[in-house]
């Protein structure tokens, strides 16, 4: 007797199978993954103890680390140029306990995370890394736009340190600030002339990029979000929602400088949102004036006496060298 197989189980059937493939798939990768950096830490661990046995220290470019590495490319292949073994021995050196070795992420994160010098620093990409699942493309895109020195300009030297040791903790509105917003991935070459119009264009068409760079628990929500009074209309040019602080982030973009105008037009928005649209269990909105440049004097004034949760930071289209605030603390590692 032929058994009637409808579309609807067929379907079920395949993304059944479909769903036991990709977690089988994934608990493979990282099994091999672990066994790859478990391999690479030993290596690591063999050559140091070599090196101490014949009281040499191998310096990247030494005849040890060279000769090793011809000689083991020679005898079991590829995989093994200087650069890695090196990286191999760095391994081992910066992390000398393999369980604080993360099993989430790969030998290539790691590749990354040993480039970085200052320990407080690197202990913060690596548990960013981990909190936002970070590929290896955007854990290198964040290290280059120095989202560190970023996020530690308004913090103290308790705040800095916490921050390296537990990750980016979103617990109050300015956790999700930055100063300034690296936008790099708009591709837009500096000294063009653009609109605000193009800028937000540019924005929606990466929006997921943009996701990243505001951070974690954001979902855009609306572009162009109208706001209407009897025969007056006014445009929040970017909603988005927060998971983790349960509110409405708004994003107004500013190609010059911030005016008095600009703050009491967020400040308007903001009120609206929190009466308007906000639900029972959702926190006030927060606000955003993202801005090309910014006169401190004028945010001084024009933000005075607002109790909204109101800020103003700057936009770059490029990465460049910011500031490393931790020389000011003089924090020894």
């Amino acid at each position: 007797m032929a058994v009637n197989i409808t579309s609807q189980k067929y379907s079920f059937l395949i993304n059944n199978i479909g769903s036991l493939l990709i977690e089988g798939r994934k608990k493979a990768e990282n099994q091999i993954n672990n066994i790859l950096i478990n391999t690479y830490w030993n290596i690591g661990k063999i050559i140091i103890e070599f090196e101490q046995n014949g009281k040499e220290k191998a310096e990247y470019g030494s005849n040890l680390l060279k000769n090793l590495s011809q000689d083991l490319k020679n005898k079991y292949g590829k995989g093994l140029s200087q650069s890695n073994v090196y990286l191999m021995r760095e391994l081992y050196l910066q992390y000398p306990n393999f369980q604080t070795l993360s099993g989430k992420l790969s030998w290539s994160h790691y590749t990354l995370l040993l480039s970085i010098e200052k320990k407080i620093e690197k202990s913060f990409y690596e548990k960013q890394c981990i909190l936002e699942r970070w590929s290896f493309r955007e854990l290198r895109r964040q290290i280059d736009s120095n989202l560190f020195n970023r996020l530690i300009t308004s913090k103290n030297k308790a705040e800095i340190i916490t921050l390296s040791k537990k990750g980016q903790i979103i617990e109050k509105p300015e956790d999700i600030i930055k100063d300034p917003y690296v936008l790099d991935f708009l591709k837009i070459p500096e000294n063009t002339k653009y609109t605000e119009t193009e800028l937000e264009e540019r924005i929606i068409n990466k929006i997921s990029y943009f996701l990243k760079e505001l951070g974690q628990g954001f979902t855009f929500f609306a572009r162009q979000y109208r706001i209407s009074f009897e025969d007056k209309h006014y445009y929040v040019d970017l909603v988005f929602y927060n998971k983790l602080m349960k509110c409405y982030f708004l994003i107004d973009l500013k190609i010059k400088s911030v005016t008095p105008q600009d703050v009491g037009q967020m400040n308007f928005y903001i009120n609206y949102f929190k009466n308007e649209e906000s639900k029972e269990d959702d926190n006030p909105p927060i606000g955003l004036i993202l801005v090309a440049r910014k006169n401190k004097t004028v945010v001084k004034y024009a933000l005075g006496g607002i109790t909204n949760r109101l800020f103003i930071s700057k936009y770059k289209l490029i990465t460049d060298k910011l500031e490393n605030k931790l020389t000011k603390y003089l924090i020894k590692e």
